[in-house]
């Protein structure tokens, strides 16, 4: 084998460029992109872009940060704006806005590795608590139609972050927090998800402690509220067996204050029957008849059955017919069917408007296909058509309570039953007057009831789709209000004006 062979290194030799020596030049290019590394992070986003961070926080947290109208972010955050005069909102429903006009500076030097920062912390304030408190109540009797959270979405804590931001207030007002209590029992009556049961407890428990983390004594106050609400309502024990893992409902069903409860809730095997007065004479409105229920108690049944008390009212005997339709769109052309697009548009009808089942046959004759808010406008209207002596009284959709007291009348005192209350079960839902509430038997207060409201309406009385004696009298469901589902149409009744008790 040849021994190897060793070959001549390469070398490169610069030549001197218009007579300048290579290892001047070489600097003085060295030189320039240093310099031009160093212009561009010491001078260049000062001189490009000028401004400071803000870091903005507030009591209480969570408000809208708004930089000239633009929303940057929600408190505590930290943000960037540019050089010059600024205006800086902090906004948050039911507390007063917060504006501050800055003048926000700018720093040419390093401002990309040492930013000027300006810390800025605002009180925000509630003229009217309870107004602040109740946009959180009412989104949380929103999300809890969206079922249980998933890997997907997340439930926002809405009832508890709304007891936090007034919690001061009712720290040192007890009137106040007797007020958010009655609204924390008109939200329970939508606690059907564990998270909405997690949400709520979080809820009382900063209520009790003013907003702040609970202690011993605050703990123990909410506990004892909690625990006495629950005995106070039977139907709480089965609303939480629903609500509760498997395991902790069969400890819960087999403690002897389950069974207490249960038989409370009972009360309808050992109580008093509805009673079934006779009915009183039609009253003739344009082509509908109403029939006269008189006042009276009975028990609304359902998972809790409980004893109410309804007001005389008349009940039309049938739902709501095509002629009667059709002089409402005359007087109301924005209801007719044609124009359903631009009501879609507004919120108070869904596509289907007016459609009728494609399904065959279709037996009932009242009109489908009507939303809420088209039944409510149709009675509005049907209220002008009251003589000058019924001024106290007005047309609207049922209660859930009236309807089912009025179904308990059929055939009660009719010497003709076919012609009383015809289609009560199986012609179309009927839409009635109440905000949807899951659990409905759960007490609270009526002004509370109407503050927290609900994302859907009552229906009763199912329609001719559904397989015979699969409902009844008791059962209810519920729709948005714009939805026009074409088995759902209603039947109005004549009531006393609220502030006009008969």
């Amino acid at each position: 084998m040849p021994a190897s062979e060793s070959l001549p290194e390469d070398r490169v030799r610069l030549k001197p460029l218009l007579g300048i020596r290579p290892g001047v030049y070489l600097t003085f290019l060295y030189a320039v992109i240093l310099a031009g590394i160093l212009f561009l992070i010491f001078l260049y986003p000062g001189i490009t872009n000028p401004g400071s961070r803000l870091v903005i926080d507030s009591e209480p947290r969570g408000a809208a940060v708004r930089v000239n109208g633009i929303t940057e972010g929600t408190t505590p955050c930290e943000l960037f704006v540019p050089e010059g005069e600024r205006r800086l909102e902090l906004v948050l429903p039911g507390f007063t806005r917060q504006t501050r006009e800055l003048a926000i500076p700018g720093r040419i030097f390093a401002s990309l590795l040492f930013q000027q920062k300006i810390a800025l912390f605002v009180t925000l304030e509630a003229p009217k608590p309870l107004d602040a408190f109740i946009p959180a109540a009412a989104d949380y009797a929103r999300w809890t139609f969206t079922g249980e959270p998933t890997t997907a979405y997340q439930i926002p804590q809405d009832l508890s972050e709304g007891a936090y931001r007034i919690g001061p207030a009712a720290a040192s007002d007890p009137a106040i927090r007797e007020e958010m209590q009655e609204v924390l029992f008109a939200a329970a009556r939508f606690a059907v998800t564990k998270a909405a049961l997690r949400d709520l407890i979080r809820a009382q428990f900063l209520t009790d402690s003013g907003g702040l983390s609970p202690s011993p004594l605050t703990l123990t106050v909410s506990a004892a509220r909690i625990l006495e609400y629950l005995s106070a309502n039977p139907g709480a024990a089965l609303a939480l067996a629903e609500i509760l893992p498997p395991e902790s409902a069969r400890l819960l069903e087999n403690s002897p204050w389950w069974g207490q409860a249960v038989s409370a809730a009972a009360f309808k095997e050992n109580g008093t029957e509805a009673q079934r007065l006779p009915a009183g004479e039609p009253i003739r409105l344009g082509n509908l008849s109403f029939r006269t229920i008189p006042a009276g108690v009975f028990i609304q049944t359902g998972t809790v059955p409980r004893r109410v008390r309804v007001e005389s009212f008349s009940i039309a005997n049938t739902e709501i017919d095509r002629e009667g339709w059709e002089r409402f769109c005359t007087a109301r052309p924005q209801w007719k069917r044609e124009n359903a697009p631009a009501l879609i548009n507004q919120g108070l009808a869904s596509p289907g408007y007016l459609d009728e089942p494609v399904y065959p046959p279709y037996p009932s004759p009242g009109v489908p296909g009507i939303s809420w808010f088209a039944a409510a406008a149709y009675c509005e209207w049907l209220t002008e058509s009251l003589p000058p002596s019924m001024a106290a009284w007005e047309i609207r959709l049922p209660t859930e309570a009236e309807w089912e007291y009025a179904a308990s009348f059929i055939g009660a005192g009719a010497e003709n039953p076919a012609v009383f209350l015809v289609n009560m079960l199986g012609g179309l839902w009927e839409w009635c007057a109440d905000p949807y509430a899951p659990l409905d038997y759960l007490p609270a207060a009526r002004s509370a009831m109407e503050a927290v409201s609900s994302p859907e309406r009552s229906l009763r009385g199912g329609s001719w789709i559904n397989p015979p004696g699969s409902v009844g009298i008791e059962t209810r469901a519920s729709l948005a209000p714009d939805i026009s589902s074409p088995f759902v149409s209603f039947r109005p009744v004549i009531a006393h004006k609220k502030g006009n008790p008969p």
